[in-house]
């Protein structure tokens, strides 16, 4: 136990005690019950070093006072006691800040009710009501330093004939307005130190906020990535598995020929995980192969036609921005992805128009439906809806009135990452 209390205080070193104070100010007791009252790190600490150089301040300066002002009482023991009082208050302004604030007013008052001169112990008061303004208790602030400002013109202006020094004559009435001008400054300042200090937090947590709707908006990006990938994929496989099985015996060809198709399909789709994948491992690098776009509807008309779907292309794929021609993409996959799955029908047509600034994609088939989720999982609908509206377009899905199914997808030719890049 000696030597790992050696090995923190050589790692530590001596800047903590001078920051914190010794080891005995920082009770264990007192740091659980600060943690238990989320009162935070900072909270368990006194604020042992401000403290310390403010009271030699209050001493010292207190000293020169004195021998300016030798019309006032002379500093004795009672003078330094309150003075030292003052200041030692102050180690719990962060704690108690209210507490310390009528505190540190009220021993002020004493002190120059007794007599004493005038010095730095204003400096005290100012911190300790400086520090309830900061910690929200405005008005506890202002109260006590309206107290101290009563009492002393209370006593400046009519009880200085019974109180000492004797032979005291009071004070001029505009002196009082230049101590009330003070008190005003010294509370403007706090106020506006509290003001920025609750902006600087209402900005921090607003970046927290955008960061965290960043993350969550990437997690549904790569959630519909991976759901768009895999079900279309592992749709293909099923059926040439099952097409395989069937024609094992007695057609072998046709066989290898499933089983060729369910490698090639099972490549792609690890391709395509493994890009979506490397940008959570490295967001900032460039990915290895471009994002999928309607440039590959052949392919994807090929891959439909591995897994026994015919599939009509009509119209041509305006040239778009990399997300919406991603978009594009993904939402005529899982759209003819339920049509492998979900629908009776082995053809399916697919449209492209583009004018006036849209894209339409519409995607048909003729049904009949083979399950009750006719036209595709709850998720590849709301995975289309939502990348669909992230781009600013629409999407309608539903079955038609001759028993088929259509997904029609309106997306803006400029999306808002196309914007935001110009």
């Amino acid at each position: 136990m000696a030597v790992m209390d050696e090995q923190r205080v050589r790692e530590r070193g001596p800047a903590q005690w001078w920051r914190y104070g010794p080891p005995w100010w920082n009770h264990p007791e007192a740091a659980a019950t600060a943690t238990a009252t989320g009162t935070g790190a900072h909270r368990h600490r006194l604020p042992w070093r401000s403290t310390l150089l403010l009271t030699i301040l209050v001493l010292v300066g207190s000293n020169f006072a004195a021998h300016t002002q030798p019309h006032r009482e002379h500093l004795d023991a009672y003078a330094r006691l309150l003075l030292l009082a003052t200041c030692a208050l102050l180690l719990w302004r962060h704690r108690h800040p209210v507490t310390v604030a009528f505190g540190t007013a009220a021993l002020a008052l004493v002190y120059l009710g007794a007599g004493y001169p005038y010095g730095p112990l204003f400096a005290a008061v100012a911190v300790a009501c400086f520090s309830a303004v900061v910690a929200g208790h405005r008005q506890a602030a202002w109260a006590a330093l309206g107290m101290l400002w009563a009492g002393h013109l209370l006593v400046s202006l009519w009880l200085y004939r019974w109180l000492p020094p004797p032979g005291d004559t009071g004070t001029d009435p505009g002196q009082e307005v230049i101590i009330a001008t003070w008190v005003l400054i010294i509370v403007s300042v706090a106020e506006l130190v509290r003001l920025r200090r609750e902006q600087w937090a209402q900005e921090r947590a607003d970046r927290a906020q955008a960061a965290r709707r960043r993350a969550d908006e990437e997690r549904l990006r790569i959630a519909r990535e991976l759901h768009d990938v895999l079900a279309h994929s592992i749709s293909v496989i099923n059926v040439q598995a099952g097409m395989g099985l069937a024609l094992l015996d007695s057609d072998p060809e046709q066989a290898r020929s499933a089983l060729t198709t369910i490698k090639a399909a099972s490549k792609e789709a690890l391709g395509e995980v493994r890009q979506v994948l490397d940008t959570l491992r490295a967001p900032g690098d460039a990915p290895r192969a471009p994002a999928p776009g309607l440039g590959r509807l052949p392919e994807l008309v090929e891959q439909a036609a591995s897994a026994g779907l015919t599939v009509d292309v009509t119209g041509e794929p305006p040239r778009l921005a990399p997300g919406a021609d991603l978009a594009a993409f993904r939402i005529v996959q899982e759209a003819l992805t339920n049509v492998v799955r979900h629908s009776g029908s082995r053809h399916a047509r697919v449209r492209l128009e583009h004018g006036g600034g849209e894209l339409r994609l519409r995607i048909d088939d003729d049904g009949p439906a083979t399950g009750a989720d006719a036209g595709g999982s709850g998720n590849g609908l709301a995975g289309m809806r939502e990348r669909a509206a992230a781009l600013g377009g629409t999407i309608e899905a539903g079955p038609r009135a001759d028993g088929g199914f259509r997904v029609l997808a309106v997306l803006p030719l400029n999306d808002r990452d196309d914007r935001e890049d110009r």
